[in-house]
């Protein structure tokens, strides 16, 4: 060829192949990306004929990383992380300490350094956002508040894996590897542990507070004006300039990676009123990169590790699907959070990704983790990538049993915990006739105030512990817990209820709460917030009542005004 077309081939190559193998994946019952997979696997090195340019691919990837971060920022506000905070920041360093821990101690069994423990266990331990991203799109649950704390929990997650990333070099020498610096002794790599942690902390500081003051307004603005022009290709030319440029800033100014980078753009940009718009505009690119990254994961992995060391394999395997899911499970329930919740996050948490790969990568470069290492926690992430839909219907399945089991869905109604009972100053007798609404988002937050303005009682029944705290502290009857669970509704007291109203956008449990609802109450009249069509026509089948559907509610209110505007 005249010049070198490597990027193109490679683009080519991997969309290409993407395509072919996600069709076959998808006409198997299997999750596309498990074809993306299998089509970096085939266009890698580890594999006879054609070969990508893995180096091309790996910074491809890196672009779609930061796209989909910035996606699910569009999505998840400050408020959103800030809701969550009591569960997502204990309950991740917790599970990474208890993932960690598991990976060291299989390490410790064959024979592996401290230092090359150390970061075996943090690798195994940090899940990856991006694919977490795809599970919850795909399910319609990225916007429920089980998606938000699962998205949370994984942000926390990237920021320690962040401090981790910049304080392992310091202390490297200390754990049995090689420090960049060699002639710095221990009291230097005391001295640099605690100058980098320093260092680390205040950027993040300042990146953050940056975003605050100045993104917040600064770059909503920005956007507007760019709408202002009416064209179409400037707008998505700068939602995709902020992505790319804002994640590209904070890495070079302020030490970030380039996925919170991304992430942060996202949050700030969801400040402008035009953030669906952006959302929109920039999803083909989003989806198109997002194949990229998951074939490039395919491209470093070494089939050969299956057969020289399987049992080890099997282990970093069950360690990744079983081992972190089931600490996490246990901490969400010891933070009294409904069992739902809990196997939501542990579902969420069963694979590896991007940050594992960078993090194994830094342990072999710095002489702490061997090379046989890598390639476990490749294998381990190809194969928990391919599985964890598997672990998605296994949560659903568990949720299912839970609902229909009586004694153990009485055994996980946690009595005890006082925000998943009405409190005893709530006179039953104003309980007579009263609105059941599930959700206390944006749109069920709306309704309260609309039933309040109009003198009707209701009680929430919302996920959201430290809302449903806020509420009570308000003067409003508020029940915690997963609606689709009997004993939540039973303490709404649905069986006196006018009305049960469904606000939340998790359609996912809205059977189960019709058929609780209609089981106390015969007579319980109903409505349902519903985002598909598909969806909304199965509920009709079973005769559920009131369903409204956003956009269609919307044609019609804003028909009416155009209606009413006409006559005058």
């Amino acid at each position: 060829m005249p010049h070198d077309v490597s990027l193109i081939t490679t683009i080519a190559a991997a969309l290409g192949f993407g395509l072919v193998f996600g069709f076959i994946a998808t006409r198997l019952k299997l999750p596309a990306l498990v074809g993306y997979l299998a089509a970096g696997i085939l266009i890698g090195p580890a594999t006879p004929g054609f070969v990508a340019d893995a180096a091309l691919a790996g910074q491809l990837a890196e672009i779609g990383v930061m796209l989909m971060m910035f996606g699910v920022g569009l999505h998840f506000s400050l408020d959103d992380l800030w809701e969550v905070r009591k569960v997502a920041l204990p309950g991740a360093i917790l599970q990474i300490a208890a993932a960690t821990g598991m990976g060291m101690a299989l390490a410790h069994w064959w024979g592996w350094s401290l230092g090359g423990g150390l970061v075996f266990g943090l690798a195994l331990s940090v899940a990856s956002t991006v694919v977490l991203l795809r599970a919850l799109e795909e399910r319609g649950t990225l916007d429920s508040f089980n998606g938000r704390i699962a998205v949370g929990w994984l942000v926390v997650e990237d920021l320690v894996t962040v401090l981790v990333l910049v304080l392992l070099p310091a202390v490297a020498g200390a754990l049995g590897g090689h420090a960049p610096d060699a002639a710095h002794g221990h009291g230097a790599a005391e001295g640099g542990l605690l100058k980098a942690l320093a260092l680390t902390l205040g950027q993040v500081a300042l990146f953050v507070g940056f975003m605050l003051l100045v993104g917040r307004k600064l770059f909503p603005w920005i956007l507007w004006q760019v709408a202002r022009t009416n064209s179409r290709e400037l707008f998505t030319l700068c939602v995709i300039a902020a992505a790319v440029g804002i994640a590209y800033a904070a890495t070079v100014l302020f030490g970030i990676s380039f996925a919170l980078g991304a992430f942060f753009a996202g949050m700030v940009l969801r400040e402008s009123e035009l953030s669906h718009r952006a959302a929109h505009e920039s999803l083909p690119l989003r989806d198109a990169f997002a194949v990229l990254f998951f074939v490039s994961v395919g491209m470093l992995f070494e089939p050969s590790i299956l057969v020289e060391q399987p049992l080890r394999v099997l282990a970093v395997v069950l360690v990744v699907l079983f081992g972190k899911s089931l600490a996490a499970l246990a901490l969400v329930v010891l933070l009294r959070y409904p069992a739902g919740t809990a196997l939501m996050v542990s579902a969420s948490l069963a694979q590896i990704g991007e940050f594992s790969f960078i993090l194994a990568a830094l342990g072999i470069s710095l002489g702490l983790l061997p090379p046989e290492g890598q390639s476990l926690i490749l294998a381990g992430a190809i194969l928990s990538i391919a599985l964890n839909p598997l672990m998605f219907l296994l949560s659903d399945w568990l949720e299912r049993v839970l609902g229909k089991n009586k004694t153990l869905a009485a055994r996980y109604a946690r009595s005890a915990d006082p925000l998943a009972e009405l409190p005893m100053t709530t006179a039953p007798s104003k309980l007579a006739g009263q609105v059941v609404l599930v959700g206390y988002g944006r749109v069920g937050r709306n309704i309260a105030e609309g039933l309040a303005a109009r003198g009707i009682e209701y009680v929430v029944a919302e996920q959201n512990r430290e809302l449903v705290d806020q509420l009570r502290q308000q003067g409003i009857a508020a029940v915690a817990g997963n609606a689709g669970e009997p004993g939540v509704l039973i303490q709404a007291h649905i069986h006196k209820a006018r009305m049960l109203v469904v606000a939340t956008p998790d359609t996912f449990h809205v059977r189960a709460m019709i058929e609780t609802a209609r089981a106390l109450n015969p007579d319980i009249q109903i409505a349902v917030r519903t985002h598909s069509e598909e969806e909304a026509e199965l509920l009709r089948k079973e005769r559920v009542g009131a369903i409204f559907i956003g956009e269609q509610e919307l044609a019609k209110s804003m028909a009416a005004h155009v209606a009413a505007a006409i006559a005058k």
